[in-house]
This record gives C-alpha cells, structure tokens and sequence, in this order.
C-alpha cells in the first residue's frame, strides 16, 4: 500500500489532533450517537493538551454527515492550518482512537485501509454493461462508464420461419458488438488501474465480453448476481464481490509474506527491527515496509540516535512512538507498507524488502 495520501500531513510541521472513530448512522438514532462519538473524541483530544479550538474543530468534522450508509468509519487529523486528512473506511472501529501529538497517528485507519483491494467492477447483459473503477474509497468510484443501450426491436418481433432467424442473427451481431465497447472501455480502465476485474450480470453475456476482451494483464474472477434474474439483486451482489476482495487480501497477505520469509531465509535484501530497518529508511532503501501497528506502538524510536532520520516538517528530538514515526519515515520514502502481524513477522514488530543489498555496496565500494 502507498502513503501518497499522507504526503500533505508531513509538508505540516504539526503538532497535529489525529481521530479514528466510527461514525455509522445506519441505527435510529444514528445521529445523536455520532455526535457522542465525536464529543468524547474532543474531550479526549483537550485532555492530551490540544487547544479546544483544534479539537472542536476535528469534533465538526467527525459529526459532519458522511452521506454513507451501512457501517462507516471516520479518519479526520488536523492541525493549528486546518483539516489536513478526511477519510473514510467502511469498517467497524468500535474503540475509538484519539491523539494528540507531534506526528499523525494513522496507523488503526492503514490497518483497516489496508483491507480494499482496488478493482474494476463490470456488470454485462444484452445491452452492454457498466464498467467502474474502484480505487482506495469503495464508496466513490474513480471511474465510471455506463454503455447499455436497450434495443427497441426486443420483445416486439413475433413469427417464426426465417425471418425470424434473420432477426435473432441480426440481434446477436449487436450483443456482439456491445460486448466489444465494454471490453473497449474496461481495456482502458485497466491501463493505469487495478489488476483485478469482478465479472458479473448475465451468465451468458459474460463470454461474450471474455472473448471480446482477449488476453489481459489482469486477474478476472466471474461472479453470481447483477442480473436482472438474479436472486437478492444489489445486496447478494455486493455480498459476492467482498468475498472476492476478501480473498484477494488474504492472497495477496500470503504473497507479500512468503516474498519476505524468502529473503529472511536467503539473508539478503532484508531488514528486520527497529535497529536494522530505521537505518535502512534514513537511506531510502526500504521497498516494502511490513509493520505490526499494535506491536510497534509499544516501542519508542528516538530521533537523536538516527542522524539524518527526516519527518517532513516536524521538528522532533527525543522519543517518538515507533510506529507513528516509521509510517512518517515510509510515506516520506516512498515505500510501500504492509500491515501484518507480529506472529508472522518472525517475532519483530518491524521489518522491511529492501531496493538494494547494503553490503553489497560497501563491497564495491
């Protein structure tokens, strides 16, 4: 997962109000509830020390409407400047998570952000498809294209004999052709987008489209629902496509786990614990950074014993919370993070993939 969208909290020398609360309304009296939420995450945030005016303020913005239904979850982090991040996950948080300090505190919102799996969701039937981009924010899609056209000759052709077959010829060429403005459209949503592709809608469009669509470079996994003979209609479809992105996480999970076991057990290109990856990110040499959030969060980095170590803005000596400066320090970087847990990262709460082998640079060197 990249950081690109923290870039603007490390441009801002801080100290910064930070939330994580959930803010869903889907109960009767959703409203008076999240305004509680975000009261007592105010009241929190004055009692670490932020000034009232900064902590009303990330209070204002946790009580503002979403306009989401079903469960919602709210990341707002501010400082003395303004709202410097607003983000919404469509997750339960049911602890709420409140700071006030020099550097960001994210990291309960990565975890669960690291859960969406960006993919292309296409819905086929006779008379074309629906063909959406979703990126980071399930709710809103990057990009989307609805090219279903209705055939106004359908239904309304009566007899038989070879008129009738002329038809029914002629009705297939257009089916065939509207396969191939969707495969057109989803060919050019994949070029800069995901590499995975939720196929659903009527089960006999779908091949129609996989032919049209050709060879990709792209995972394509065919789901039930969307039809309009589907049974459970938008909810069984919804529910269809998480258990795809649901297993795609945990596949992925693996994948990025077995590439470090990989280079733990070839010794090279690797970094486990603070003492060894800090290092490595004041270089710029951490590609993938796996954290334990929860693990990291109970060690302190301190800032003095890493000369070059930079945060952005902030100015900082002394000790900060591990896992708020690494996230800092990878975001700053541009590495790529992994949210994991500690059992599986070989009992540290950090480790990393590196760019480049440190001591083969000091062979050459």
């Amino acid at each position: 997962m990249k950081l690109n969208r923290l870039a603007d909290l490390y441009a801002d020398p801080g100290p910064f109000a930070s939330a994580y609360v959930e803010v869903s309304r889907e109960q009767e009296d959703g409203d008076r509830l999240a305004e509680l939420q975000a009261r007592a995450a105010r009241d929190a945030l004055v009692e670490q020390g932020a000034p009232e005016p900064l902590a009303q303020q990330v209070a204002d913005r946790l009580a503002a409407s979403t306009h989401e239904g079903g469960t919602v979850s709210r990341c707002v982090v501010a400082s003395e400047r303004g709202v410097l991040l607003d983000a919404l996950t469509h997750r339960h948080h049911a602890q709420p998570t409140v700071a006030y300090d020099v550097l960001p505190d994210v990291t309960a919102w990565l975890a669960d952000e690291s859960l969406l799996v960006p993919h292309v969701l296409v819905l086929v039937d006779h008379e074309g498809g629906r063909v959406t981009t979703f990126g980071s924010d399930p709710a809103h899609p990057d990009r989307e294209a609805d090219l279903r056209k209705a055939d106004p000759n359908e239904h309304k052709f009566k007899g038989g004999g070879w008129g009738h077959l002329r038809y029914q010829h002629n009705t297939e060429n257009v089916w065939y052709h509207r396969a191939e403005e969707v495969a057109t459209e989803l060919r050019q949503q994949l070029q800069d987008g995901p590499d995975l592709v939720v196929l659903a809608g009527d089960p006999q469009s779908r091949p129609k489209l996989l032919e049209a669509l050709g060879e990709v470079q792209a995972t394509v996994v065919q789901v039930d629902g969307g039809s309009r003979s589907a049974d459970g209609g938008d909810e069984a479809l919804q529910a269809a496509v998480l258990d795809v992105l649901r297993e795609q996480v945990v596949a992925r999970g693996v994948a990025d786990l077995h590439e470090l076991r990989d280079r733990l057990g070839q010794g090279t290109r690797v970094a486990t614990g603070l003492s060894e990856v800090v290092p490595a990110l004041v270089r710029g040499q951490v590609d993938r950074l796996y954290l334990d959030p929860d693990a990291a969060a109970e060690h302190d980095l301190s800032v003095d014993a890493y000369p070059g170590l930079t945060l952005g803005a902030v100015t900082s000596t002394g000790e900060l919370r591990a896992d708020r400066a690494l996230v800092a320090a990878a975001c700053l970087t541009d590495a790529d993070v992994v949210v994991a847990r500690t059992s599986r990262l070989v009992g540290t709460p950090v480790a990393a993939v590196l760019r480049w082998d440190q001591s083969a640079v000091g062979d050459t060197a």
